[in-house]
Formats: structure tokens, sequence, C-alpha cells
């Protein structure tokens, strides 16, 4: 049996209504803790941390982004990084007792915007995977240009792993298809990704537009809240001057990297990544 097999599927409302599918596990009477993927993923990219998490006592809850695995598609198209802001204060607020907020890249950047931004989010904590205020160009274009590479998908999910296995060659153990396999969705003969195609002008305007950084870094010291910013130490994206700023600058943030580990942080190295992430709970109020 699989750690997502363990999951019991549950649907909530988003910002406007909008239905958002998500994976839970853990009691109904622990505390609630968000997993939020990032761009171009799905909750299943938390299959292995959900279960861990609950085992420690916490009620997880990893939804699909709008536009992502099996929710909703945003109806005309846009994916402004507020839409997904009100979809963390919507999931908080519906949720209670003060989450956790745990957020990969995008999901980072809505759960930082939802905490520190009116009408913030009453959370407990926060922890972003490799995003901060100020992304690295290069490493945003190379994320884009991997999404844009296959708009007609691929004839088989192995052909789909083969492409992901060139664009993370750091990697070092094999990809498991079965687990790729919830990224994907058939269409017609072929497999191509399981998001709305139209996610990826957002993150195309979203690289640094001009004061977003200054934005991120009032919304983090307006959160008031722990925050721990989970580096990968090989990221093409955070870099580590950056992530020295954002905590110089944020009080009661820190950082920590987790080696060998590039963008994907939890992909790539899950297990040191939960060593860095368990202690930051366990020290939670």
């Amino acid at each position: 049996m699989t750690a997502d097999a363990l999951s019991r599927p549950r649907s909530f409302a988003g910002g406007g209504g909008i239905r958002l599918a998500a994976d839970t596990w853990g009691e109904a009477s622990s505390p609630p803790l968000l997993l939020l993927h990032g761009g171009g993923q799905t909750r299943h990219a938390w299959g292995q941390t959900g279960p861990r998490l609950a085992e420690l006592g916490w009620r997880v809850i990893a939804p699909d982004l709008r536009g992502h695995g099996t929710s909703q598609w945003s109806a005309d198209g846009d994916y402004d990084l507020d839409l997904f802001a009100d979809d963390v204060r919507t999931l908080v607020a519906e949720l209670g007792d003060r989450p956790v907020l745990v957020g990969a890249s995008l999901g980072g950047l809505s759960s930082l915007l939802a905490a520190g931004e009116a009408p913030r989010a009453a959370i407990r904590a926060l922890v972003l995977v490799d995003v901060a205020h100020r992304p690295d160009p290069r490493g945003v274009r190379r994320i884009v240009e991997f999404m844009r590479h296959r708009p007609d998908g691929f004839a088989s999910v192995e052909e789909a792993v083969a492409a992901v296995s060139a664009y993370l060659p750091h990697r070092t153990r094999p990809y498991d298809p079965e687990r790729l396999r919830n990224n994907l969705r058939r269409h017609g003969d072929r497999w191509v990704w399981h998001w709305d195609p139209r996610v990826l002008a957002g993150f195309e305007g979203r690289t640094d537009p001009p004061g977003m950084a200054e934005r991120l870094l009032d919304a983090a010291r307006h959160a008031d809240v722990p925050i721990l910013l989970i580096r990968g130490g090989l990221s093409d994206v955070v870099r580590e001057d950056t992530a020295v700023e954002f905590c110089d600058k944020v009080p009661n943030a820190r950082y920590v990297d987790v080696g060998d580990a590039g963008h994907m942080v939890v992909g790539d190295r899950n297990e040191p990544f939960m060593d860095e992430l368990i202690p930051f709970l366990e020290g939670i109020d």
C-alpha cells in the first residue's frame, strides 16, 4: 500500500467558491497543517510527507491548487497570485484553529501573502519551501521552459519519466512512474500534465515584477509568526544570499539548507527535508 493510499479525499471551497480537491491524513481532533504544492505539481507531491506528519499528531490537508490536479480551473483563465492567496485564506478560515502552512514555491508565495496581507489568515507558523522574496530569474526561466517544452504531451508515462529525469539530473534514484502518473492525465491518446496550460501565463509574469520583492518582505514581517525557509542546497531559484537577506529583514525568520536538493526539495530529498521540518514544528507553541 502506498503512502497516498492512506489518505482520505475531501473537497474544500476556495476563493469565490472554486472547488479544491484535497487529500487528508490524521485525526479530526489534531491541530491542522496545510501542505501547498508548487506550480505545475499536484497534491500528490506530499504523498510521503502527509502520512509522516499525521503520525506525529497533525491533521494534514494537502489540496490541489486551483487549475492543478482535480481542482477546478479558473473559468476565465485568470491565475493571478492574489487568487491563490485568497484560496489559502478561505481554506484557513474553514479549518480554524490556526493551522500551520507549509508551502512550496507557488504554494509558499500564496501562503505568505495570505498570512501577511489584509485580510490576514490566522495561522500558527509558516514554512516556505525553496521560495523567498526574490527568485533567480534564470531558475524560473528553466522551470517555465520545461513546462512549455511538450505542449502535445507524451506517448507514455515512461516518456514523461525520461523528460523529468533529464530535467532533474541531480536526482540519483530512479523516478517512480506510478507516482509521476498522478501529475499526468489522459488527453486522447496522449499523457499531458495535470494542470491548466493557462497557468503558465501567470508564472511568466511573476518572475520578479517591480515592487514584488518588497511586497513579499512586508507580508512576511506582518505575518508575525515563526517562519522557516527550507532551501534546496542546489537550488537555482533561491540563491543563498537571497535566503540570508530574507532572514535579515524578517523578524522570526530563519533558513536551513537541504543538501543535494534542488528547487523540488521534497521530491529530491524528502527525509532530510523532514529532518529540518519536524524540529521546527515541535518548537511551535
